[in-house]
């Protein structure tokens, strides 16, 4: 998840510059990720199971079901989400209807 947020950073504003509007997009939908990542860490509560027990889960089992939460999030937030994303990038794409 650090390489998630690191990621992130890369493609923000800095305080000397602004962020390209082409950035902006990349950025919500990793944002969205992100955020889907630790909505299905929630619900997998904190046993670290997704059935409650915590039985027969291991260090290994657990980095493993780490890394398979972050490649589903990314996979959804890439397909739509929940429409964080959309909303974040219509938020602050610049407008171009003449306003």
């Amino acid at each position: 998840m650090a390489d998630s947020i690191s990621s992130i950073t890369g493609i923000l504003p800095s305080a000397s510059g602004g962020a390209k509007p082409r950035d902006i997009p990349a950025a919500a939908q990793q944002f969205e990720a992100l955020m889907l990542h630790q909505m299905l860490q929630s619900a997998r509560g904190s046993e670290g199971s997704w059935f409650g027990t915590g039985d027969g889960e291991d260090q290994a089992g657990a980095q493993a079901m780490e890394i398979a939460q972050e490649q589903f999030a990314g996979a959804l937030a890439a397909q739509g989400g929940i429409g964080l994303a959309k909303m974040i990038v219509s938020r602050l794409t610049p407008n171009d209807n003449g306003k």
